[in-house]
């Protein structure tokens, strides 16, 4: 297993499976999570979004913005096929490392209240919640922030 960033040439590669990976929340809500709308190529040219790989097929990425007090993961994607076998967590091991050598205390997070099982695995994870409120783009929906204290000491 390899995680790596992102270049200009992966940029159809995330757009696709960050589709996949959110389809059934497309399917629940009845429209595109935020992250499926999302335009990469900014992203990827900043250096915010890596890619996990597992025998040579990318299993997931994740997008991490750096702020001037925490690390920030605006998605979580695993290609279909692969989730549940430890692949969400080896990328959310890989946002505390990044947050821990650019030297920030804690990693942020939102996501959708709707999406219960990502909300226990980020629980599961250490992440705690710190309040809801609106969505600001998408009317009727609420966003859960959670954050989770990163240890400079401590390798996952």
């Amino acid at each position: 297993m390899t995680i790596r960033r992102a270049r200009a040439g992966d940029l159809q590669t995330v757009i696709s499976l960050t589709e996949a990976a959110y389809a059934p929340y497309t399917a629940l809500f009845g429209a595109q999570p935020i992250p499926v709308t999302e335009d990469y190529a900014p992203r990827i040219a900043r250096g915010e979004v890596w890619l996990l790989e597992s025998d040579d097929e990318l299993a997931g990425a994740i997008t991490l913005e750096r702020h001037d007090d925490h690390a920030m993961i605006f998605s979580v994607a695993v290609a279909p096929g692969l989730q549940g076998k430890g692949f969400g967590i080896a990328l959310l091991k890989h946002a505390d490392e990044q947050t821990r050598l650019w030297r920030l205390p804690e990693v942020r997070l939102y996501t959708n209240a709707r999406m219960e099982r990502n909300i226990a695995l980020y629980l599961a994870y250490g992440f705690h919640e710190t309040g809801r409120r609106p969505n600001p783009y998408r009317p009727g929906w609420v966003l859960v922030d959670m954050a989770k204290p990163v240890d400079e000491t401590t390798t996952t």
